[in-house]
This record gives structure tokens, sequence and C-alpha cells, in this order.
């Protein structure tokens, strides 16, 4: 059986674990990025530019699984030019992508598209699911609808089974990342509530991630949207919380909407990443008997302060157990 996973943005943030993951899995990885930088090294490494077929594409030719987490980040200004390459990142990219597989003698088995649980509309109120969701307004949602588009529309083999991935906020500790940032606005007295503080935050543990992305490999019936987040969304308020408890700091200074547009400006950011309300409810998943080993993010918040790092991730997952454990309720942990 060809084992070969095939991982496309291969050298970000999601990228150099998923990498990771799968070559300590004994698959055989492919990883395709613009460059090397940011990539892990684990597998055999492919450039492309996001755009056009080249040799990169024969590397799907009956591969068991090929994700695509091509963009651009939103962690900037949304001015005009970020705006486009934001979108076009994700659109062409994955255009491209159902070309090379349409392409293939013997297609991939599984072709996984990221998206993002912003897709919903701003919701503090109610909890979202794949079924009765409703888009929401705006840039960011406007990027999301054009990039689910492309994916969907992608005439690939009906042989591939197409997995759209509405990923929440997505905790490791890693330099530049969002619990890199809420950790150190944490230490320095500044994580008190952020803006109204009621925006509810859709997230998931990287463990969690990883172990959904095998979960979907394993089951043959999940296809379409899945929203990849956990089954508990803290408002911003509780979130901070979480963090002060772990890292020890009783006071966080709040920070008023006017006070984060100052600090995103500098920061080179949007307000929009910490004051729009995400609540995408992963009805899906739990359905299908996905299990979270980090339902809460108290608890997960807490894991991650002694897993630094991609070395730190996965040393720590040697001494863990990846069967029962998962079943448990957390008391008997």
């Amino acid at each position: 059986m060809n084992t070969t996973v095939v991982i496309i943005g291969a050298n970000g943030f999601l990228g150099r674990y998923l990498c990771r993951h799968f070559s300590r899995n004994g698959r055989e990885v492919v990883a395709i990025a613009r460059n090397r930088k940011g990539w892990s090294g684990d597998g055999m490494f492919l450039e492309w530019d996001g755009e056009t077929l080249g040799p990169w594409a024969l590397a799907l030719e009956g591969a068991e699984l090929v994700i695509n987490l091509s963009g651009r980040s939103v962690n900037c200004r949304y001015n005009a030019k970020n705006r486009e390459e934001i979108t076009t990142s994700r659109v062409k990219s994955t255009q491209v992508v159902g070309k090379a597989i349409a392409a293939c003698r013997v297609p991939p088995k599984l072709w996984i598209n990221s998206s993002t649980a912003t897709w919903y509309r701003h919701a503090e109120d109610k909890a979202q699911n794949e079924w009765h969701g409703t888009v929401g307004k705006g840039f960011s949602c406007d990027v999301a609808s054009a990039w689910e588009d492309a994916f969907f529309s992608a005439k690939v083999p009906a042989e591939t089974r197409k997995v759209a991935m509405r990923i929440g906020m997505v905790l490791a500790n890693e330099p530049e990342t969002v619990y890199d940032v809420l950790t150190d606005l944490t230490k320095k007295a500044l994580g008190g509530t952020m803006g109204k503080g009621t925006q509810r935050i859709s997230w998931i543990h990287m463990e969690d991630l990883l172990r959904a992305v095998d979960f979907v490999i394993r089951d043959p019936f999940l296809e379409g949207l899945i929203n990849v987040t956990a089954p508990n969304f803290p408002t911003n308020r509780e979130l901070m919380k979480h963090f002060r408890d772990t890292t020890g700091i009783p006071f966080g200074l709040p920070a008023s909407e006017w006070m984060l547009k100052i600090g995103a400006f500098f920061m080179k950011s949007e307000t929009e990443l910490v004051l729009k309300s995400r609540w995408a409810d992963p009805l899906r998943l739990r359905e299908a008997g996905f299990r979270w080993r980090y339902p809460k993010a108290a608890e997960a918040i807490e894991d991650l302060e002694t897993r630094q790092g991609l070395t730190g991730f996965f040393k720590d997952c040697e001494r863990r157990s990846t069967g029962a454990r998962a079943w448990l309720p957390a008391a008997t942990r």
C-alpha cells in the first residue's frame, strides 16, 4: 500500500507539525513549499510557485493523502496589497492542486484542504455547525468562501475523497503563534480582557488537530466540510484567565478596542484576530466518534507550557498513550 503523504505549505506552522507527525508514524512524506525556510526537515522537499504545474505534481500520483495548507499569513495589516495576496495565494494554490490531481493516472485517495472557522458569521450567542452555519460578512469571510469555492469546484476523479477542514485557532508552544503572543502578554501583566471579552474563541490543541487528521484518513465516510475545533468555546475573558492561571500572573490589564487598534498597528496586525467572535461547533467530528484529548482550554494551555517548540512537543508525545487515554474521563487520567 502506498503510504505517501504530500503536505503542501509544508514550511508553515501547521505544515511543520504535520511533516514531523507523519514521518514519525512511518509515512513517506513529501513536503512542498515555495522555499525551505521553516520546513521541519522531515521527508523529501519539492519546490513550487503555488500557481503552476511542475515536477512537484508527480508526487501526488497514487498518494494516500494530499493536504494543502498553502496561503499567505493573515497576521498582517489588511491593506489592498495584502488582501490580494491573502486571497490569491489560497485560491490559486487550491486550483493548481486540483489540476494536478485531475492529471494523475492513479489519483490520491484523499485531498484535505485547509479552511477556516472564520467562515461563520460573528456570533456570541449561538454555536454554528457544518449543517446549520451561516456565512459571515467582511474580508475574512469572503476569503474563506472563495477558498472553499475553489476547492469544491475542482474537478477531480471520483476516487479522490475531498475534505475541507474549517480550523479554529491552533494552540502550540511555538514562537510567533497565538499561544506565544498571549503568553507573552500575560507575563507582562497585559493579559486581561480584550475588547468586550464576550467574544467566543474556537480553538484546538495541536495534538488534537493531528489526531483529527488521522481520524479523517481512517473514516472513508467523512467528506465535505468538517469543523476542526475543540468542543468547548471559552469567551476571551475566560481564555485570558486560563493563561494567567497557567503563567502564575494574577492580574492582567484589560484592553479596550481603541487600545487594541493602536497595538495592532504597531504589531502590523489586525484587531479582528482577537475581537471577532468565532463559535464553530465540531458537530461532524463528535458524531463520527472522535474524542478530544484536550477538550478544555485550561488543560491545553497548561499542557503546552512544558512542550516548547517542535522538538519539545513531539518528545513529550513519546511518553503519551495514543489509545484508551483519549476516551477516559479527565478525573481518571
